[in-house]
């Protein structure tokens, strides 16, 4: 410590400029010519000390830049292997797995001509003979709202409010894109699951990775080095559905695992198409002669009866879902485990794609929303757009004519399904604004509400602007 003390005080030493200025001035006048020349001669030694300290402080800074900079380009450059690394050993299995398919059951090569989709040729030959169960044209909205969620509750042992069976009944009248969402545990993913196994159909779930890039992840891709299309189950369970009338779940579970628009961008623009035939897929550049026979030119038309559950955990691991894909689907918030409760037996439903679409249709010919609520969604829209910037696109505006309708025939009220869809497609969206200007509004606007649809009629958006005002 002694040592280091006295280095210290030697550079500061050094160092003292003003100390140097006193001696010279107080013996200037003392000296002579050669003194002078000295003096002179010792200040710019010290000079040239000073510029070089400055000079290799200069160079141990950029020399440290230079070595963080490196540091995060090879970690990036790791990360970057590992994820190559992957697919690389996925591609090496697939490539396998591929080799034994070229193989018949006695391990002699298939000769060429073999369909290079060899589960879509397959489900070509399963249709061949195969015989729609007969179906149960006679249910309403309402009693399948009340069997599906008796049926989990008796055969399944998963518990639902009759307000989660009905928006997510309704949020498949409007969307062919619905988000579960909530945190872990609350039955998320289960509630699609049980759905398909209510309709004798059992959802196919696929597992979104952290690695998913592009749509290959989602549908397949054409190994180059089998001639083979490596096809996902999801693939093969859309293209089945395009032979039978039932309804079909896709599940992408965890969907926020990776960027949505990422792997899942072209699906994003297609279902959104008003017209279905226009709902085409690509899934190869051209096609083949023996091809299945439902892929044309390489492409696949979405089917009419299949929709496409994400589920969604809202934690740190997991990238945010951006607006482009919330306007274009129907989020359903699922953050809590329901009470359990005693259900009849009810068996599964034979119901095909056709009744449930009839049944859709009917509610939304049949059950008009209100000029009531019309003039007071009106209202609402010009107050949020004058006091937030934000306002009701003709796409949430279609949802909500769509989504109404059958969560009333669902058994549900007018209000209510109003009230979901106005919390979860449209404040929401107030988390993108300024908080500071938001909470000098939210007073205002929960008193907006209670004067406009009664006191305590809209509690889903109250408790989601009084939750909003504890965040700021």
């Amino acid at each position: 410590m002694v040592v280091l003390s006295s280095i210290l005080d030697w550079i500061l030493g050094t160092l003292n400029i003003v100390n140097y200025i006193k001696i010279i001035v107080e013996y200037t006048k003392e000296m002579n010519i050669l003194g002078i020349i000295l003096v002179a001669i010792t200040i710019m030694i010290l000079l040239g000390i000073y510029c070089l300290i400055a000079f290799l402080i200069y160079k141990v800074i950029k020399r440290y830049i230079k070595y963080r900079k490196n540091l995060k380009n090879q970690e990036d450059l790791n990360e970057e292997v590992e994820i190559l690394r992957s697919k690389l050993v996925k591609y090496d299995a697939d490539n396998a797995k591929y080799g034994e398919m070229l193989k018949d059951k006695d391990g002699n090569v298939l000769e060429d001509g073999e369909s290079r989709f060899s589960r879509l040729s397959q489900v070509d030959e399963d249709m061949e003979n195969y015989k729609l169960p007969a179906s149960n044209d006679t249910i309403t909205l309402k009693e399948l709202c009340e069997m599906f969620r008796n049926y989990s509750a008796s055969t399944l042992k998963l518990y639902y409010s009759e307000k989660i069976i009905r928006l997510f009944i309704s949020a498949l009248a409007s969307n062919k894109l619905v988000i579960l969402q909530g945190i872990s545990g609350t039955g998320k993913t289960s509630l699609a699951y049980a759905f398909g196994k209510f309709l004798n159909n059992e959802a196919c779930i696929a597992p979104v990775q952290p690695s998913w890039r592009d749509s290959s992840e989602v549908f397949g891709y054409f190994n180059e080095f089998t001639k083979r299309f490596n096809e996902t189950d999801l693939l093969v369970a859309m293209y089945e559905a395009g032979f039978k009338d039932r309804v079909y779940i896709g599940v992408l579970d965890e969907m926020n695992i990776s960027r949505v628009e990422y792997y899942f961008a072209e699906m994003l623009s297609l279902l959104e198409m008003p017209n279905e035939e226009n709902r085409i897929l690509s899934i190869v550049a051209s096609g083949w002669d023996n091809d299945p026979k439902n892929i044309k030119d390489g492409k696949i038309k979405i089917p009419s009866n299949m929709w496409y559950i994400g589920t969604i955990n809202n934690d740190d691991s997991t990238f945010m879902i951006t607006d482009k894909v919330y306007d274009r689907a129907m989020p359903i918030n699922i953050d809590e485990k329901f009470d359990r409760f005693e259900a009849p037996a009810t068996n599964s439903l034979e119901l095909s794609y056709k009744h449930l679409n009839k049944l859709f249709t009917d509610a939304k010919n049949e059950i008009k929303v209100s000029d009531d609520l019309l003039k007071k969604l009106d209202l609402t829209d010009k107050y949020i757009m004058e006091r937030f910037r934000i306002a009701f696109g003709n796409r949430i505006v279609k949802q909500l004519l769509e989504f109404i309708p059958v969560y009333i025939a669902c058994g549900g009220e007018e209000t209510d399904a109003f009230d979901y869809v106005l919390a979860n497609k449209i404040l929401r969206k107030f988390e993108q604004l300024n908080m500071g200007i938001i909470k000098n509004e939210i007073d205002g606007f929960i008193e907006f509400l209670n004067q406009t649809y009664g006191v305590d009629k809209m509690h889903e958006s109250i408790d989601y602007l009084n939750r909003l005002k504890k965040m700021i």
